[in-house]
């Protein structure tokens, strides 16, 4: 049964107001195609309400991820903000928060349909180690709300960026989760659909089925490496990957916290 797509956003924005993402009534009722344009209608209206969308994120690329909610195909969401490695939240800043471990990638030129790997690694202008800051704002075996509601996304934390060259493998990269000083994991670029860049080949395709295409300036996370972390207050997350290097972030005890946009 088919919904009326202009209501389902007017009623999502407006659950949205209340802080109610997950709205009640459109729990097992939403495709996933459903999803997908009540996210993008609901992205627009926040660009024009004064924030600014700079990337897209791929997410359930790797088999940990799927496997930890039941989904296996891949997924996508946009990206509004990101904050420099280092950056602290306040105790009171996030809803449930969590982060992924990925690889992501800046591009130097635009993508739009069906793209080829090596097409991919002639768009990417540099490459970043990188953490997805992502919410739990309502129940996570509602695959199609939190599609809706832009696939948990809050924010991405960014270490410095190093430029592409022959020698990185990005599907050789290994990295090195620690959380507070003990590491809880470790994977290597491959876990995100064989190769990092096959996330943004998939995201090129997928977008097209929307009307939208990638355009040079964009970031795109290509998918965590390994399965999702919750971060408690007081927690300090720090992952190394081979060859790029380092990124960090943490969220405090207390409600300080130095807030930067890009």
């Amino acid at each position: 049964m088919t919904i009326d797509l202009q209501r389902a956003v007017e009623d999502f924005w407006a659950a949205r107001g209340r802080g109610e993402y997950f709205p009640a009534g459109y729990f097992d009722r939403l495709s996933l195609d459903e999803a997908y344009r009540i996210q993008l209608a609901l992205i627009d209206r926040r660009c024009a309400a004064g924030e600014k969308q700079i990337g897209w994120k791929v997410g359930l690329t790797s088999k940990a991820i799927q496997q930890q909610f039941g989904f296996h195909e891949p997924a996508f969401g946009c990206i509004l903000e990101t904050r420099p490695s280092g950056h602290a939240f306040a105790a009171g800043e996030l809803i449930r928060p969590g982060f992924e471990t990925e690889i992501c990638v800046r591009l130097g030129r635009g993508l739009a349909g069906e793209v080829s790997l090596e097409e991919v690694k002639a768009a990417v202008a540099a490459v970043y180690p990188s953490f997805e800051i992502i919410e739990t704002r309502g129940d996570p075996g509602q695959i199609a709300l939190m599609l809706a509601d832009n696939a948990q996304q809050h924010s991405v934390i960014l270490g410095d960026p190093v430029a592409p060259t022959p020698t990185l493998q990005l599907d050789q990269v290994e990295a090195r989760v620690e959380l507070n000083g003990s590491v809880v994991a470790s994977g290597v670029g491959s876990a995100a659909l064989d190769h990092p860049l096959n996330s943004v080949a998939w995201l090129t395709h997928k977008l097209g089925e929307y009307g939208r295409r990638l355009r040079a300036g964009e970031l795109v996370m290509t998918g965590s490496l390994v399965r999702q972390f919750p971060l408690a207050p007081g927690d300090h997350a720090r992952a190394n990957f081979s060859g790029i290097g380092t990124v960090e972030v943490l969220l405090r005890r207390d409600e300080q916290g130095n807030v930067t946009h890009e």
